[in-house]
């Protein structure tokens, strides 16, 4: 039974990260009905520039992680505007944004790939206390707990910038009509590149957060979870902000409890993604989903 409640909580460790990127994604298909394929380059981004800030720019973590997140923000404008702003008006947007987003993607991992190396780097040992808990027959580290304790505290303010506050508002005007939110006065362009700021922002705390996790970042790390994070998604909701925190965790827990009880890692993707078929058979919406007719 401790095992039980030990893989129970590395699962959710690990979930919480999948779902703080998986925000990232069905935020901006909220609001655009588009998947954004270039936001697992954008996580690998932030977690690659957050350990360039903490080791060769000399920051401490305190500095180094907001800044890196911020830097991640700025390239989702650059992504918006170079990317999706000038296929919005084309009358096959969706199809054309997606591949823009593909093309995206490449240059931002190559970029990676010519600016760090292709390795895999590490943070430096000890540049974070990692101080051992044991609760009974629990084992906690400070460090899963400050992962989780942050990708939850992202989670919880994005939910109160969208449920209470003038952009949250405007946000989700236009993700139902952008012509209404037009006729509202609301200046949709702005807000979308406010949605791409934060989605991408998002992604690269992400990425961070990954880093820390495994201690191991490289500039295609990000393509693994790129499909977990559109599992997670689809999972919980297309478009469903909490349902995406649940899919994130449903998700981490599939692969723990895999690895716990067939003994081998290479079998978590498939028993997850095996799972994510069987629940979407009988829950075709996802978890938290609801069919809706968006309206442009």
């Amino acid at each position: 039974m401790s095992v039980f409640f030990q893989q129970l909580l590395n699962g959710f460790f690990i979930g919480s990260v999948y779902g703080l990127f998986a925000i990232g994604y069905t935020l901006v298909f909220g609001v655009l009905d588009i998947l954004n394929l270039a936001h697992a380059a954008i996580f690998t981004l932030g977690g690659l520039s957050a350990l360039w800030l903490a080791t060769s720019a000399g920051l401490p973590a305190w500095m180094a992680f907001p800044l890196a997140t911020l830097l991640s923000g700025l390239l989702g404008l650059v992504l918006h505007r170079v990317a999706f702003a000038p296929l919005r008006r084309r009358a096959d947007s969706n199809l054309s944004g997606l591949i823009s987003s593909i093309a995206m993607a490449i240059i931002f991992e190559s970029a990676a790939l010519g600016i760090f190396g292709a390795r895999t780097v590490r943070f430096p040992e000890g540049m974070f206390p990692n101080r051992i808990y044991h609760l009974g027959p629990l084992i906690l580290s400070s460090l899963q707990l400050e992962i989780v304790a942050t990708a939850l505290a992202l989670m919880v303010i994005l939910t109160v910038l969208l449920k209470f506050t003038r952009t949250g508002k405007a946000i989700r005007a236009v993700a139902e009509s952008e012509n209404t939110a037009r006729l509202l006065g609301i200046n949709v362009d702005r807000i979308v590149s406010q949605t791409f700021f934060v989605s991408s922002a998002l992604g690269g705390a992400a990425g961070i957060l990954y880093g820390l996790y495994f201690n191991a970042l490289a500039p295609d790390m990000g393509r693994p979870i790129e499909l977990k994070g559109l599992a997670v998604i689809i999972l919980g909701g297309m478009g469903s902000i909490p349902g995406a925190i649940l899919g994130g965790i449903a998700f981490g827990l599939s692969e723990v409890f895999t690895v716990e009880v067939t003994g081998m890692s290479n079998l978590r993707d498939a028993v997850a993604f095996t799972v994510l078929l069987l629940i979407l058979i009988l829950k075709p919406s996802g978890l938290l989903g609801r069919g809706r007719v968006r309206q442009v």
